[in-house]
């Protein structure tokens, strides 16, 4: 069985989930499991709000064709106008999907909350980098300075600026260093900002410091949280969105200006402490966990006369809602 991931991944410096399916997308390929093009393929990952005009046409006309749909969000934390892709992604999935993948138990709670349709088959599996290139530095030592860093490609203003304009202002400079790594709404005089980077680079840059700290709002699965710990930095992380289940033991969460010193200083006096409790899946098993997902799928419905196929009218009426998002720039 061969899998296709139904979305255009861009290189170089993009956002969290387009990194991690490159990952996805380069381990299938070492494993022989992965097809360049949908129609040589027999399972369709579909992500989020992507394509999903194309993957209902394609599972209108290649119905035997298994599609997991990666589930984001809901969109409507992090967008005013989120409801509406909320709404597409959930028909989307209702239409053609015999499988969904929700990457933090938060997400699914939400998306459930909404109105998500869950098709028989559902999983939660948190999203892992490349470990040929995030991997811990195994002689990494405190210096005088405690390091920390943030990234973030984008600048919305739930990716946690409120937070990092407040360290500018208040963290102590003589006892920390701090490296702000993206896209960035907020001019710092302090921190040191430095522009987007390749994952090579941002890899090395992160070995180059001791502890990740990110304060976004709402993130189901951060990526840019899973690099900075699976390259052996302990977190400090807002309690909000999946960062409680991902940081585990491996860090200390705060709330807001009030308690995020307090945090650092926690993560930072008892260093080693979180540091050995890094314990997150790798991308093998990650991507070993999406592919069983696709061969439940399979077996499952080999029992079924009904293969999901969407009819042309329930077709031809999202397309058409698809379109009109699309020309109102809410896609």
């Amino acid at each position: 069985m061969k899998i296709h991931i139904l979305k255009k991944l861009i290189d170089g410096p993009w956002g969290g989930g387009n990194q991690f399916l490159k990952s996805l997308r380069s381990e299938w390929r070492d494993k022989g499991l992965y097809a360049e093009t949908p129609l040589e393929a027999d399972g369709i990952l579909l992500n989020s709000h992507h394509d999903l005009a194309k993957a209902v046409a394609l599972k209108y006309f290649f119905p035997k064709k298994c599609f997991v749909h990666r589930v984001d969000g809901p969109i409507y934390l992090a967008r005013k106008t989120g409801d509406k892709l909320d709404d597409l992604i959930f028909r989307a999935t209702g239409l053609i999907a015999e499988g969904v993948v929700f990457q933090s138990e938060f997400s699914r709670r939400l998306c459930l909350d909404a109105g998500m349709p869950v098709p028989g088959l559902e999983s939660t599996i948190i999203n892992a980098p490349d470990p040929k290139i995030f991997y811990p530095d195994k002689t990494h030592q405190i210096g005088k300075k405690i390091r920390l860093i943030a990234t973030s490609w984008s600048t919305n203003p739930k990716k946690g600026f409120d937070i990092y304009d407040f360290l500018d202002k208040n963290l102590d400079f003589k006892r920390f260093d701090m490296t702000f790594v993206g896209n960035s709404s907020v001019k710092f005089r302090n921190i040191k900002w430095l522009p987007p980077q390749k994952s090579k680079d941002l890899a090395v840059i992160l070995r180059m410091h001791d502890i990740f700290l990110t304060a976004s709002m709402f993130d189901p699965c951060s990526n840019s949280l899973l690099e900075g710990l699976h390259s052996g930095l302990p977190a400090v992380a807002r309690n909000s969105g999946g960062h409680p289940e991902i940081v585990g033991k491996a860090g200390v969460l705060f709330d807001g200006k009030d308690d995020v010193l307090e945090a650092i200083d926690s993560v930072s006096s008892n260093y080693e402490f979180y540091r050995k409790n890094i314990d997150l899946p790798g991308i093998s098993q990650v991507a070993s966990m999406y592919y069983q997902l696709f061969v439940d799928a399979v077996s499952a419905r080999k029992n079924q006369a009904d293969l999901n196929r969407p009819s042309l009218i329930s077709g031809m009426r999202f397309y058409a809602e698809w379109g009109w998002l699309r020309a109102n720039h809410l896609i």
